[in-house]
């Protein structure tokens, strides 16, 4: 019975109010971005945004390690991808400005693709070598700016909710630019909304901040460089996941 109330109000009330509030505040982000606002634009509405879709599928988060962050340092926050809903969790309770490197088939996205570009989003090419480089060399301009990255290293969703390889395109950024890395351990989305579903399914969800990694390239480069980057940040992730992520 609770499923078919909640199927109910998933499609009568949860989708059309995220369809008209996703059209509305990509508008915003377009408008405000253009007009000269994109520190402010790029981040608020899609903040708020993210907390009105995540309180609509009744799913509460619950953020834990924020303190480990400085205000006005610029980081690479890098989280495993459980599943849709890691954007809004991230978007909406990091509580850090932040600029996303993204799949480029996000930009195809009707209004949302338009407003990721206005916000100064990267997107991400991996159809050959020459085009990933030239989406690292973005993101590092970006960066330049003092802004803060986003990351998920495996490239796509989960299928199963445990963690895949990192690739190690965010770590040659960070290494390269000498910006500490914040592993983020995310739990939960992978309940709420699995690769393959179209309706989500209302479960709690937990956010877990690690301490920044600091980067120094001639260290690394002594202990395996970007491999061995990643691997220390996919381990510290690993540590918060809940039992059943684990694998």
């Amino acid at each position: 019975m609770i499923r078919i109330l909640f199927s109910f109000y998933f499609w009568l009330i949860v989708m059309p109010v995220f369809c008209v509030s996703t059209i509305l505040t990509a508008l915003i982000v377009m408008i405000g971005c253009l007009l000269g606002g994109e520190k402010l634009f790029a981040f608020y509405p899609g903040m708020y945004w993210s907390r009105l879709t995540c309180w609509l599928a009744l799913c509460p988060v619950k953020v834990r390690g924020r303190e480990h962050l400085r205000p006005k340092q610029s980081y690479v926050f890098v989280a495993n991808h459980q599943g849709a809903f890691d954007i809004f969790m991230i978007y909406g309770f990091l509580g850090y400005p932040i600029k996303w490197m993204m799949k480029i088939g996000l930009a195809k996205i009707p209004f949302v693709g338009a407003a990721c570009r206005a916000a100064g989003f990267i997107f991400v090419d991996h159809s050959s070598p020459r085009a990933a480089l030239r989406s690292i060399a973005e993101a590092k301009l970006r960066l330049q700016g003092k802004a803060s990255l986003v990351v998920f290293p495996e490239g796509s969703r989960t299928a199963n909710g445990q963690m895949s390889r990192f690739h190690k395109g965010a770590f040659q950024v960070a290494l390269e630019q000498g910006l500490p890395i914040v592993p983020i351990t995310l739990n939960g989305p992978y309940k709420v909304l699995p690769v393959g579903s179209i309706r989500a399914h209302p479960h709690r969800m937990e956010m877990v901040i690690h301490p920044p990694i600091r980067t120094d390239e001639q260290a690394y480069a002594e202990k395996g460089g970007l491999q061995a980057l990643a691997d220390r940040t996919r381990g510290i992730i690993a540590t918060a996941l809940w039992e059943e992520f684990k694998g």
